[in-house]
């Protein structure tokens, strides 16, 4: 520091004074930095509020900006505010209000703002082009500010005042949380839950002893605006014990198909306070510098409507679970939250705990119950006072007239009014002032009614205020009507463990691919594909219980990244990789999870996948509505193309089945007029993917073949037939259905009719579904398990009438 100069200082130069510019310093510093603390960064731990939002919401309120008015322009209430309470610039008020008025900041918004208020991309307009008003919950932290519930103080120049605390009827700090920056300390408190905030903050009216652990059965966890996922809640137990802790959010997300063969991430809610488009620029970032491989595309389809969904394409061969974590690693689809519950108290910061916040808003409370109760004891009291004087006049109205008439003035009126009546001078007062209208018969009567009901009420509030259990109880009360008006259920999950993504800068890109593993790829009988990954012991569980699509069309065993084949009704052949299929456990398969084949494959419309085939050394065996078999072997298939044409069909013609025919196999056919044919395959030699195919059954005039399959018999294979009219509508009439071993129907050579597989009742014409396996399930269209008669009944019976429409037949054997 420089020397101070010592020279006498010329009289011209006025007075200087020397200080110490280091103690200067520090005295300035303090004032500022206690100017910050308490006029401007940190809330109030009665009212959870900053001086400028109190100041917003208690102007607003004496504008008289209520809910069932309408709106007014921002910069009107700013300028009000700035005007007359708060003592700094514009900006921080339109700041502090757009705060208070949007939904994703806020648990429970106090402002209802119209127009843009900005979003988490995004800042509001200018407070000239928004308007707003108070929202409903402000009501409840403002009520009953003109029953002297809290002290108040003057403004910056002394010309208005305003509350130093507003009586807040519900925990505002908790429930909306609080950020700020102060000199040397900050605040960053998590929103929460009003109904569980109140349910705790009653507990403890009612225990005064309770711990934090049994507050924390009420209060689980915070619960943010925007939803999402709470990973962890070793942090917020630190929190609400301490005062400080962190804990790790994550976005919602759920895996969907998007189209055919393609899979996506659905992100519906995300981080508190984490924007769309700022995960969109991360995951953009972290895909051009190599750090993430998987993703195709992105797309942000929120709208008003559906709100929030972020799209997130995932490449082929790709498992989405592993990209997921990787974008939980990389971007802010999972964010750390630290609490700093750092909270005025008496004027003083201080950090502070679950309990310790409940009770420094319940003492509040508790006094401004009490206070307010001994403002309306006082009011009571004082009408009281002129309403017994009322009913004196009135009951002598004729003498108290002649005393005013006699009297000089109303001085002398009312001297001889209190001595005559013995009144006291607020009585006279008020007798004197009082219009002759009321002197009716009529209003004594409603005078002696007031006058009951003020001593009834006076005698309430003297209980009240004489007894600490009652008072407490009014809060109590008070609070369960807040939670009641105010209250939302919990959007936030919260989940007490689970991996928390590690991010390390110079961690290696993982290996997202999914593993080329064994797996089992199931076609259920309504046309749903899944992929099983296989047990140890190399095998799959099949389905036990009854449960939608659970009929087995086809089961091929393949790697996870190999190829199969889709047979369609167009006589095609499909390329396919089971990679992006959905994957259900092996010992808990349900094909109800899985994915329409058609759709997964592309198709086109009216094109349907018959059945699922290994690509290998096999013949594929197919029979069309026509009668038409061909057996082609899968080594004609060229190995590079995606689709090939393996029957040449007739005009109208349709591939109705198809399967693998190994050796020993037979060929079976079931035509509409109840007609079964089974031949054996050998006597369909294999011809080229050209080849049209050669007559398999000889069909009648106006039937047509509903069922083609290979099989390979034995005591097991049933066949089970579905007969109905052709003249009912689709899906209305169940008809009837019978159930016979695979024995009972004789072998027959390829070209011929066949034989009766069953006999038609009353009003049926045709078949409608046929099918030829082991422990047959049945389903309607919707995937519903229907109830077949027992097995046993002769070749050329009649069917037993079913309870419902059966849509497909399957097996459950995997």
């Amino acid at each position: 520091m420089a020397a101070a100069r010592t020279e006498p200082i010329p009289e011209s130069q006025g007075r200087i004074e020397e200080v110490d510019v280091s103690a200067e310093m520090q005295d300035s510093f303090l004032e500022y930095a206690y100017s910050v603390i308490y006029s401007r960064a940190l809330p109030d731990a009665r009212d959870g509020l900053k001086p400028v939002q109190r100041r917003i919401l208690f102007q607003m309120a004496d504008m008289g900006l209520r809910p069932d008015r309408g709106h007014v322009k921002s910069a009107r209430v700013v300028g009000e505010v700035m005007g007359k309470l708060h003592p700094h610039g514009d900006s921080a008020i339109y700041d502090a209000l757009v705060r208070l008025a949007q939904p994703f900041a806020l648990r429970v918004p106090l402002v209802d703002g119209h127009g843009n208020f900005g979003s988490l991309d995004d800042g509001p307009a200018a407070a000239r082009y928004t308007e707003a008003r108070l929202a409903q919950a402000a009501l409840a932290l403002t009520e009953n500010l003109d029953e002297d519930v809290v002290d108040f103080v003057p403004n910056y120049d002394g010309q208005f005042q305003q509350p130093a605390v507003l009586p807040a009827a519900f925990p505002n700090l908790l429930v909306n949380g609080a950020t700020g920056i102060a000199v040397g300390m900050a605040t960053n408190m998590a929103p929460h839950n009003l109904i569980e905030v109140v349910a705790a903050a009653t507990h403890l009216l009612e225990n005064p002893e309770a711990t934090t652990a049994e507050l924390r059965e009420f209060v689980p966890g915070p619960d943010l605006p925007g939803g999402g996922i709470i990973v962890g809640l070793d942090g917020i137990a630190d929190a609400y014990e301490t005062g400080r802790g962190t804990f790790r959010t994550r976005a919602k997300t759920s895996i969907e198909s998007l189209g055919p063969r393609r899979t996506g991430i659905v992100v519906t809610e995300l981080p508190y306070m984490v924007g769309a488009e700022r995960v969109i620029e991360k995951i953009k970032d972290a895909v051009g510098a190599k750090k993430l491989t998987g993703i195709s595309d992105i797309n942000d389809l929120t709208d008003r409507n559906h709100g929030l969904r972020l799209v997130i394409g995932i490449k082929t061969g790709f498992d989405p679970q592993a990209v997921l974590e990787q974008l939980y690693r990389l971007t802010p689809l999972e964010d750390s939250f630290g609490i700093n519950n750092v909270a005025l108290v008496d004027g003083q910061p201080q950090t502070l705990g679950l309990k310790p916040l409940l009770r420094v808003y319940l003492d509040h409370r508790i006094q401004v119950v009490t206070r307010r109760s001994r403002h309306r004891l006082a009011r009571r009291r004082e009408r009281l006072h002129l309403v017994e004087g009322l009913l004196i006049a009135i009951l002598d109205i004729d003498e108290v007239i002649q005393v005013i008439r006699a009297s000089d003035d109303s001085e002398e009126a009312r001297t001889r009014l209190m001595s005559v009546f013995d009144l006291s001078q607020l009585q006279a007062e008020y007798i004197l002032e009082l219009r002759l209208r009321r002197l009716t018969k009529f209003s004594r009567v409603e005078l002696e009614a007031e006058r009951d009901t003020l001593k009834a009420d006076i005698a309430a509030l003297e209980e009240l205020l004489g007894s600490d259990a009652l008072l407490r109880a009014q809060v109590a009360r008070e609070l369960d009507a807040a939670a009641e008006t105010f209250g939302t259920p919990r959007r936030t999950l919260l989940l007490n463990g689970g991996p928390v993504a590690t991010r390390t800068r110079s961690a290696a890109p993982a290996d997202l691919q999914i593993a080329d593993a064994p797996c089992r790829v199931f076609l259920s009988a309504t046309g749903r594909m899944v992929r099983a990954e296989l047990s140890p012991d190399g095998g799959v569980v099949a389905p036990t219980r009854r449960a939608k699509h659970d009929g087995i069309r086809a089961a091929v065993d393949a790697s996870t990244r190999g190829d199969l084949g889709a047979v369609t009704t167009a006589g095609r052949l499909v390329r396919f990789s089971p990679v992006d299929l959905p994957s259900v456990p092996a010992n808990a398969v349900q094909l109800a999870a899985g994915v329409r084949a058609d759709q997964y494959l592309g198709l086109a419309s009216g094109e349907h996948v018959v059945t699922i085939v290994p690509l290998g050394h096999d013949v594929i065996a197919l029979g069309t509505a026509q009668g038409v078999v061909k057996r082609v072997a899968a080594s004609e298939l060229p190995p590079g193309k995606h689709e090939v044409e393996i029957i040449a069909l007739k005009p109208g013609d349709r591939v109705i089945g198809a399967g693998l025919s190994r050796d020993g196999s037979e060929l079976v056919f079931v035509a509409s007029d109840a007609q079964l044919l089974r031949f054996d395959a050998d006597a369909v030699r294999p011809q080229g993917r050209a080849a049209g195919g050669m007559a398999g059954i000889r069909l009648a005039t106006g039937a047509e073949a509903i069922y083609f399959a290979p099989v390979r018999g034995d005591a097991a294979t049933v066949v089970v037939t579905v007969a109905g009219s052709t003249r009912a509508i689709a899906g209305t009439d169940a008809g009837s259905a019978k159930v016979s071993t695979f024995d009972e129907f004789p072998a027959k050579g390829r070209g011929t009719g066949g034989v009766r597989a069953q006999r038609f009742l009353k009003g049926e014409d045709a078949l409608a579904l046929a099918w030829v396996g082991v422990e047959p399930r049945a389903v309607g269209a919707d995937g519903s398990v229907r109830q077949l008669p027992e097995v046993g009944a002769k070749r050329d019976a009649s069917g037993h009438a079913l309870d419902a429409v059966v849509g497909a037949i399957g097996t459950v054997i995997a």
